[in-house]
């Protein structure tokens, strides 16, 4: 199955990744943690690193800038059975570009080169990818290069996010790089960028030939989304999308799978933002917006749902709605004289 979930903060964690894994097959990767916080056996990092006993393959994603603390977090890891390890190296977030990662690091090539090769030493027979985006901007795009040194020194895929970390969510994803990208690697390239729709993803993979695809804020409240792309994928037509009975079915899954991971106190907090997104679009939700944002337990949540008819149709407009990740550019932090020179160490 050509899919990979897209780790977001926030998001990934075991709760949801187990409640998509039960609508279709694909690749669930954690959120983002930090491979120095692996190190340290920081309790929060773990605890994001943490898998429900029953998922495979585990997959998760790390964040790193110094090639010998990714390579003993690497080891450590697959020690422990992760079977699958991304290394984000595409977050436009000013704490890691002020700092010289995320999306800036690609701009050092050498730099780069001796990170990957620490990460393939650090894990050696296991699968390594890398999640990248077009570069800082458009005046500094690094795409072509990192997917090449990304090939020289052993990673098993890349990952192209179809904008510049200036651009955040801006506009629209450019995926001609992903096709340029996915022609002249050996390894598979899998495109990311406005996946809200199976058929999207389905065109994206036919119009630029690449090996998969990662879908992100496309499933943000809607987990049955890889059901779609099962069906799909597998040249049947998608079922239709649930309604609103079902979908408080799936709220309440989703809310006991949160409070089993996070406890009575943090579960319906990590719920808050998920009942906004289930509910965006149905009619008579708008009022109950700034309610759900402050729900205390799972059985509020759902109490002020109860007005909403149970065969309430989901609103196709809905399916293309912004959540979570605004739109708007930025102008990427960098450390002082960052782009100075791509060769510099």
């Amino acid at each position: 199955m050509p899919v990979v979930l897209a780790p977001m903060a926030g998001v990934t964690n075991a709760p949801y990744r187990a409640l998509c894994r039960s609508f279709g097959q694909a690749l669930y990767v954690s959120e983002m943690i930090s491979a120095r916080g692996v190190l340290e056996n920081n309790k929060k990092t773990l605890h994001l690193a943490s898998f429900f006993p029953d998922e495979h393959p585990k997959s998760l994603q790390l964040f790193a800038k110094e090639p010998q603390v990714l390579e003993k977090a690497a080891r450590i890891l697959t020690d422990q059975g992760i079977e699958h390890l991304d290394l984000n190296l595409g977050c436009p977030v000013r704490k890691l570009t002020a700092t010289g990662g995320g999306s800036a690091l690609p701009y050092k090539q050498r730099r780069l080169k001796r990170l990957l090769a620490a990460f393939r030493r650090g894990a050696p027979q296991q699968n390594l990818s890398i999640k990248i985006r077009l570069g800082i901007d458009e005046d500094h795009l690094t795409w072509r290069e990192t997917g090449r040194i990304a090939q020289e020194e052993g990673m098993d895929a890349v990952a192209l996010h179809g904008r510049t970390a200036a651009q955040l969510y801006d506009g629209e994803a450019d995926w001609d790089p992903i096709a340029e990208l996915s022609a002249s690697l050996r390894i598979p390239v899998l495109g990311n960028g406005d996946l809200f729709d199976a058929s999207d993803a389905l065109l994206r993979m036919r119009q630029t030939g690449c090996a998969g695809v990662v879908i992100g804020r496309g499933c943000l409240g809607r987990p049955w989304l890889f059901r779609e792309l099962e069906a799909l994928f597998s040249g049947h037509s998608p079922p239709p999308p649930p309604n609103f009975g079902e979908i408080k079915a799936i709220i309440r899954r989703h809310g006991e799978l949160l409070l089993q991971f996070f406890g009575p106190e943090l579960g319906p907090r990590h719920l808050r933002k998920f009942a906004a997104w289930y509910t965006k679009g149905f009619p008579g939700t708008n009022h109950i917006r700034d309610q759900l944002v402050r729900i205390k337990s799972l059985e509020e949540c759902l109490a002020l749902m109860e007005h909403i008819p149970d065969d309430c149709p989901f609103p196709p407009r809905a399916i293309r709605a912004k959540r979570c990740k605004k739109g708007g550019r930025q102008r990427v932090a960098l450390p002082p004289g960052w782009l100075d020179s791509r060769e510099c160490e």
